[in-house]
């Protein structure tokens, strides 16, 4: 049976009939898949990706790509088997694949929660607030967030077939560029079958997503400066990357992911026996054992006291001699193979260097037989933990990395030298910190902060909802400064806006307001007859104000909010101490104030305004005095289409109010946003 081909999708087609390199399973060395020999025009994948899918994306806005990302999300856990069964042949264990295949859904989930709760219908953010740029308020500056038009290109790593092609993306799809994407050979079938699942959705507008197996040609020599391109690999490609002629040329935005000798330090307060110790030996087995140790974010070096560093390596290698190692469908298998034999060839090479200023303290390699029938040609290799005793003056420990089970342990005397090993790293994507010491976290962590992209501060009472040392999280930055690449990936709304452009604006108010879809005041208003509360969500406009009636403040109202809320603070209460405050004077609680304005804004009779969910960026600017007499402007300020419907199947969307509160000498005293749920007309 001859092995099958995979293809690339390019261009809208399926393209690859003739074998090229073959990739064999990292469990039995078995012919898996093949690359094809078909080479690629990359000239039409970018003219495709330009042409159709960009222009197909934008079409749709960030609240409707959100709801995409939502369905593509569930469609891959429908058929999550499918990718399970093709994801053992990487040597992943089920809890390795769990990490690769519903980890890449759930980033897809986390994405379309980041469109659908903190980015505006429409393509375009208003990256607020606007600045007045002329003494009589004409004249205004703000700036502004846009869809960049062209491509996403996206070169990843082999350890994750799948959560490495969904983390980039995930925000490169909600900022509305389509995606080239190039996995890594070795384990290149996996993301082409979930590429494959993704495609049969239907969700994905047409373009949207291309995929290249094998080499990338010509492609980074025909990127112009709309384009971007993120990397996941190792330091020295990324290098290689960075400085590619044609993206110093366009001065393409280039954010990379690299390797990095990543540490986690046992706190100087931490003894054998304490939970926090079990807390360290059961992380650091767990990074060296997970996914073979093959994570960009595993523990390559464990920084521990110096008399604490033999205690650490017999708890530490009891554990690894418990590992059962072997093909992952064999039943309790912990451990499966390397992504390759080249993988893990290139392990050995490295653990070998490491030796140089390094002993060995456990290593299973010797006595390794991986259980499982046909497991004899696999790419397996057992965990191996070395220890350098004078981490300050050797060298290699700190600049070679074995991308595999392998992690060296490291002495220190104090603190301050605990940090100077860590930062001999050069830049990581993580450091962890185990501690039941806040004094020791308060002291380490931001100094960590200046070597690492994030710091896992681990103790007691975190350990049980704590994700890990080695786990991003799409809601945080995943990246790391110097040798790690100096990029950020993932980070929530964050990585959304890197494949945005960012351009100032200037203009009068009602031009800038007309520009950013938002209400910016200074702007036009519109008012009418119909209070903005009567308005379903589809007839309200931007703009649309309601003036309300005056109310004059009276002791009695103070007294009557004091006796309500219970809050008999002396500033309202204390006529004597009050004359003595920089007031001068009793004055009114501020939350009375905006309870007052409330009363002069509301409609009372029921409509579309559904329910009032909180309140913005609220600043209470001057006293109110007892005689003082309010006034509110309510504004509709922004509208979102969350494309949300309620149990009743009653559509509505989300509605930003802005609201002033002046006085009777026109005088601004509370400045605020509401947030309001508001019905559509009925179906």
């Amino acid at each position: 049976m001859s092995t099958p081909v995979l293809q690339s999708f390019i261009a809208g087609q399926w393209i690859g009939q003739q074998a090229a390199q073959t990739l064999r399973s990292a469990v039995t060395g078995q012919p898996v898949h093949a690359t094809h020999a078909e080479a690629i025009d990359f000239g039409a994948a970018l003219a495709h990706a330009r042409t159709v899918g960009g222009p197909a994306l934008l079409k749709l806005d960030f609240q409707q790509r959100a709801q995409v990302l939502k369905g593509l999300a569930k469609h891959l856990l429908e058929h999550k088997e499918r990718l399970y069964v093709i994801s053992a042949h990487t040597g992943a264990t089920r809890a390795d694949g769990w990490v690769d295949i519903e980890g890449g859904s759930g980033t897809l989930f986390a994405y379309a929660s980041v469109g659908g709760n903190e980015l505006p219908s429409g393509n375009l953010v208003h990256e607020g607030p606007a600045q007045s740029l002329g003494k009589t308020g004409r004249f205004a500056g703000s700036h502004i967030l846009v869809p960049r038009r062209g491509v996403a290109v996206h070169i990843n790593a082999f350890n994750f077939p799948v959560w490495g092609l969904l983390e980039k993306f995930a925000p490169s799809f909600l900022a509305g560029m389509p995606v080239i994407a190039k996995p890594a050979s070795a384990t290149s079938y996996l993301t082409e079958a979930a590429v494959r699942v993704m495609l049969e959705s239907g969700l994905l507008p047409e373009g949207a997503l291309q995929l290249i197996i094998g080499g990338t040609g010509d492609l980074l020599d025909r990127l112009d400066g709309q384009d971007v391109v993120t990397f996941t690999g190792s330091a020295d490609t990324a290098a290689k990357l960075r400085v590619h002629p044609n993206i110093v040329r366009h001065s393409i935005p280039f954010n990379a992911e690299a390797d990095s000798l990543n540490c986690a330090i046992l706190g100087p307060d931490v003894q054998p026996g304490d939970e926090a110790f079990d807390l360290y030996v059961k992380e650091l087995v767990r990074e060296m054992t997970v996914k073979a140790g093959q994570k960009c974010t595993a523990i390559r070096r464990a920084i521990v006291p110096r008399e604490r560093l033999d205690a650490v390596a017999q708890a530490v290698s009891a554990r690894l001699a418990k590992v059962v190692i072997g093909d992952p469908s064999a039943e309790g298998v912990k451990m499966g193979a390397l992504a390759s034999h080249a993988q893990a060839a290139d392990v050995a090479e490295r653990v070998a260097l490491l030796r140089q200023g390094a002993e060995v303290v456990y290593d299973g390699n010797p006595t390794l037989k991986p259980v499982g029938e046909g497991t004899a040609e696999g790419a397996f290799y057992a965990p191996v933990l070395l220890a350098c005793h004078h981490p300050l003056a050797t060298d290699v420990v700190h600049d070679v990395e074995a991308f595999g089970p392998v992690s060296t342990l490291m002495p220190y005397d104090d603190l301050d030298q605990a940090v100077a090993i860590a930062a001999r790293g050069r830049g990581s994507l993580v450091g962890s910190l185990v501690t039941r010491s806040p004094a020791v976290a308060a002291q380490l962590v931001p100094q960590l902060a200046a070597w690492h992209g994030r710091v896992l501060v681990l103790d007691p009472e975190a350990a049980p909802e704590s994700t890990g040392h080695g786990s991003p999280l799409p809601g945080l930055k995943h990246g790391g400064p110097g040798r790690a690449g100096g990029g950020e990936e993932l980070g929530g709304l964050r990585a959304v806006k890197h494949y945005l452009q960012r351009a100032a604006v200037q203009g009068s108010p009602s031009m800038l307001s007309a520009i950013t879809g938002e209400y910016l005041r200074g702007a036009a208003r519109i008012e009418t007859e119909v209070h903005p509360f009567r308005r379903h969500f589809e007839d309200l406009q931007i703009g649309e104000s309601l003036l309300t009636h005056r109310r004059t403040v009276s002791e009695a109202d103070i007294v009557a909010f004091g006796g309500l809320s219970g809050d008999f603070f002396y500033m309202h209460f204390d006529e004597i101490a009050a004359k003595d405050s920089p007031f001068g004077k009793r004055i009114a609680h501020g939350y009375f104030v905006l309870s007052a304005a409330a009363g002069l804004f509301v409609s009372p009779a029921p409509g579309p305004v559904l329910a009032n969910y909180g309140l913005d960026s609220l600043r209470f600017v001057k006293p109110v005095g007892i005689g003082d007499t309010i006034q509110a402007r309510l504004t509709a300020k922004r509208k979102i289409d969350r494309l949300k419907v309620d149990a009743k199947g009653q559509g509505q969307g989300v509605v930003a109010w802005d609201v002033e509160v002046s006085n009777q000498l026109g005088e601004l005293v509370a400045s605020y946003d509401i947030l309001t749920l508001v019905a559509k007309r009925p179906a």
